[in-house]
């Protein structure tokens, strides 16, 4: 659970460590929003780099920041990590709460753990990579408009409503150590969806899929994006791109542009 700041943190703002232009700021018992006003002290003090030390569930990091400023988290971030970023390259060393690069326009994030519900709502632009799995609702509403394309990369498996009402962006899901029997996703994959593109490695039934999608073959352009994407996930965490890659994908777009067109009344 998310400290609700009133007794297990202190609205006391912590002191920022500054070496060159690395700033260092203990999280430990302070409240969400005295850690956060100190993440822009320093960015305002020249901080070209961020460490924030015993994060425990301090929601809203990174949240609104319009720079490329590095922010490295140690501990558990709460919600809404970077939503409404515009830059910012976040490293977690540790698992991540519910929505993580909600509403994103650009950055990157990468994630030494898994993540909550939520992730990537709505995401506009960036890259978001998770080493191991997320939850419910993973990049819901995505959406792109030309270029930057979004994409987010999963290592493990996703839940249920994953890329429900996906307008646009990539969502890859390599479903890395997965016990035997496993699915790579919930149920309702892609119910609504309408734009982008799904990469899985592997395959889900008929019945996890909403009707509105369905397996296409991929081409050269979907082989040089997944190669793309899964090298720098590949690159993030240590391992060896051309063994995720060597396993068959299977890509999955949306069938119609507007598949509830036909629900209302013009």
């Amino acid at each position: 659970m998310t400290p609700s700041g009133n007794e297990t943190q202190t609205s006391t703002r912590p002191p920022i460590q500054m070496s060159g232009t690395t700033a260092t700021i203990d999280a430990s018992g302070v409240y969400y929003r005295a850690m956060n006003e100190q993440v822009r002290a320093a960015i305002a003090q020249g901080a070209t780099k961020v460490v924030l030390r015993n994060v425990c569930g301090q929601r809203y990091i990174g949240t609104g920041l319009r720079t490329d400023v590095a922010i490295e988290v140690f501990g558990t971030p709460g919600n809404d990590l970077a939503m409404f970023a515009d830059g910012p390259r976040i490293t977690v060393h540790g698992n991540t709460q519910d929505g993580v690069g909600n509403t994103m326009t650009n950055g990157q994030i990468v994630v030494f753990g898994s993540a909550g519900d939520l992730l990537a709502h709505s995401l506009r632009g960036g890259r978001i990579f998770i080493r191991d799995g997320a939850g419910y609702r993973v990049a819901i509403h995505m959406k792109q408009y030309h270029e930057p394309v979004p994409a987010v990369v999963i290592g493990g498996c996703v839940g249920d409503y994953a890329a429900e009402y996906m307008a646009g962006g990539v969502l890859v899901v390599l479903g890395l150590g997965r016990e035997a029997g496993q699915g790579l996703a919930g149920n309702y994959l892609g119910t609504g969806m309408h734009g982008g593109a799904i990469y899985l490695r592997g395959d889900v039934r008929d019945d996890q899929m909403g009707k509105e999608i369905s397996r296409v073959e991929m081409d050269d352009a979907d082989r040089a994006r997944l190669s793309d994407l899964v090298g720098q996930y590949a690159s993030h965490f240590a391992m060896d791109a051309k063994d995720i890659l060597s396993a068959p994908f299977v890509k999955l777009a949306a069938t119609s542009s507007r598949p509830y067109g036909r629900l209302y009344v013009y």
